[in-house]
């Protein structure tokens, strides 16, 4: 067989080793994807932070990561544990407070409750049974309680596997922020090898796009757990920093958000006579908490990065639906990435 008609063997070969290497690599890793991609997240979005902390420390890289990873870990898990206690004072003090007001007799629904068909006269046939017998609400309490027992195998495992992925990420974190210049040159000098400079600009588009998107959500969630503390402070509820805490998490959550957290607390107010104070906090989350989450973000992010709103939008929305809660990072980066693309086009076409 001549030389010419065998040149194409070895490339052809060599790319299928390469394949079949990406592959393999892949089934081994895919159990710790979403713990690669969290750390890479964590580590890019905090990187101007950990290079001056390596400043301080005088380029000590292995001493700046391990301290980056601890303050990391300590945002993470103090804030989380700090909360559980929160929450398991409340709960008792809401059981004593909803008991104390069952045991006043029977109390009538209010009128805009009562006026819904079929909710407010289920909502007050439960207030009536439960005036007439306040053990019922206890029984029914220890009932439920004994339901989530049996269901305690099924949620320490998730727990478990969730503390897994912490700790994985953690660890993971830590290389990143050690060696992940070594790794960006690396990776830069073999993108370079195969497809040259031409994939630059769509890298860096894309570490704006992932840079904004986590400092979007955390200012965003910032801003809507205070101005809902303030006003769960203002309608003068026993724990606004708590109940701030939690409305900021949960301002993650798509189209809802925080609104599952100040609509059945406006409600709670309402039904129990505390008619101004119910619909203070309705207009509070509904005029000043809800739209930052709703405007806030897309705006943050698109003007950080020049992408338009409805691409964000239509990227965070369609990657958490797509990926899970990651989806929320890596949906407007594809698609600016992809729109990164379009425009380079376009303008080669004009050209």
């Amino acid at each position: 067989m001549s030389a010419p008609a065998t040149t194409w063997v070895r490339p052809l070969l060599l790319a299928v080793l390469l394949v079949g290497l990406a592959l393999l690599c892949l089934m081994i890793l895919s159990p710790f994807i979403a713990p690669i991609v969290w750390a890479a997240i964590l580590a890019y979005a905090s990187w101007p932070l950990y290079r001056q902390l390596r400043r301080l420390l005088h380029g000590y890289r292995t001493l700046a990561a391990l301290l980056m990873t601890l303050i990391l870990a300590c945002v993470v898990v103090v804030p989380v544990l700090w909360i559980l206690v929160l929450v398991q004072g409340e709960l008792i003090s809401a059981y004593q407070a909803l008991t104390k007001y069952l045991a006043q007799g029977p109390q009538a629904v209010p009128k805009f409750l009562a006026r819904i068909p079929w909710v407010g006269q289920k909502i007050q046939d439960t207030m009536d049974r439960y005036s007439t017998d306040p053990s019922e609400l206890t029984q029914e309490l220890s009932a439920w309680l004994l339901g989530w027992a049996s269901e305690l195998g099924h949620i320490m495992s998730s727990v478990g596997r969730n503390l897994v992925k912490l700790t994985l990420t953690l660890l993971t974190v830590f290389f990143f922020y050690r060696d992940g210049e070594t790794i960006a040159t690396q990776a830069d000098h073999v993108v370079e090898g195969f497809f040259g400079d031409r994939l630059n600009p769509y890298v860096v588009t894309a570490g704006k796009m992932t840079r904004a998107v986590v400092y979007g959500l955390l200012i965003t969630a910032i801003t809507q757990g205070v101005l809902a503390g303030i006003g769960y402070w203002v309608v003068g509820l026993a724990a606004p920093v708590l109940l701030g805490a939690l409305t900021g998490v949960l301002s993650i959550v798509p189209l809802v958000g925080t609104a599952i957290v100040w609509v059945p607390i406006g409600m709670y107010l309402l039904s129990v006579g505390l008619v101004w104070k119910g619909i203070i906090m309705l207009t509070w989350g509904a005029v000043l908490v809800h739209p930052a989450d709703q405007v806030l973000r897309p705006i943050l992010i698109s003007s950080a990065t020049h992408v338009p709103f409805l691409i964000v939008m239509f990227g965070a929305l369609g990657g958490l639906q797509a990926f899970g809660l990651i989806g929320l990072f890596t949906g407007p980066v594809v698609l600016a990435i992809a729109m990164a693309i379009w425009r380079e086009w376009t303008l080669r076409a004009k050209a």
